[in-house]
Parts: C-alpha cells; sequence; structure tokens
C-alpha cells in the first residue's frame, strides 16, 4: 500500500514512489526478524527498496549484523513491547532521535507523528559497528 495515495501496489511500485517523494522507509518487525533467509540477500532487499531501519521484537544474530553491514538502523522494541501493543499499524510516519554521540545498545526515542513516543533499544552491539555505520 502506497499511504500518501491509499494506492494498492507492488511492493517494489511502493518503494519506487516513495523513493521518488524522498521517504525513507521504516520495517516494523516481530520476533527472530531475518530467521530463515539467504543472509545477505534478507538485508540487500530492504536497502534497495529504501529502508533505512528496522523495528524488531528480536533480530537473527547474523542478519542484525548484515543490516549495519548495508547502512539500515537496528532498533529493537523495549521487553514485552511491539508493534501490536504499540498500536502501530505500519501506516504511521515516524521521528527516530537518533543523537550524535551514539553508543551501543543505547535507548532511542521514536516518535509518531501527531501520535504518542516510545523508546527503543540501539542494537548496535559493538563500538565497531558504530564506526563502520
Amino acid at each position: 500500500l502506497h499511504v500518501p495515495t491509499n494506492t494498492q501496489m507492488d511492493i517494489f511500485d511502493a518503494a519506487a514512489a516513495y523513493q521518488a517523494s524522498g521517504t525513507p522507509l521504516i520495517v516494523l518487525a516481530g520476533a527472530e526478524y531475518g530467521s530463515g533467509s539467504s543472509r545477505d540477500w534478507a538485508a540487500k532487499g530492504p536497502y534497495l527498496l529504501g529502508v533505512k531501519a528496522v523495528i524488531a521484537v528480536t533480530y537473527e544474530r547474523i542478519h542484525r549484523s548484515n543490516l549495519v553491514g548495508m547502512g539500515i538502523i537496528p532498533l529493537q522494541f523495549k521487553d514485552g513491547q511491539d508493534a501490536d501493543k504499540l498500536g502501530l499499524t505500519g501506516k504511521e510516519q515516524f521521528n527516530i532521535d537518533m543523537p550524535a554521540d551514539l553508543t551501543p545498545h543505547q535507548d532511542i526515542t521514536v516518535s509518531v507523528v501527531g501520535g504518542p513516543s516510545f523508546s527503543v533499544v540501539l542494537r548496535f552491539d559493538t563500538a565497531v559497528e558504530l564506526a563502520y555505520y
């Protein structure tokens, strides 16, 4: 779904429309995001579609690292939270407050435009990952 026009379209076409308008994308994901996938393409695909961040309940270990390598920010819901419990549908617009002085596992504030804010954990797990990003 291309939300601004409420037009049902293929994922690639919607991603192209968002890229043309300069709109970065995020993924709201469940537990073990990235499990069972062909690992490098599981991160390359979202990158090519314009995904800039993923907010997941948990990550498959290597997939999280591959996201970092592709420049996608891995964020994790706090324990006991997920998109459903926060009332998120995926149609929202988000602002992610990324301070200049990041540290591994830092709390990050995500704000829903016109709605509430919530805290997530930055899943850059090492100083090397931060430097790479």
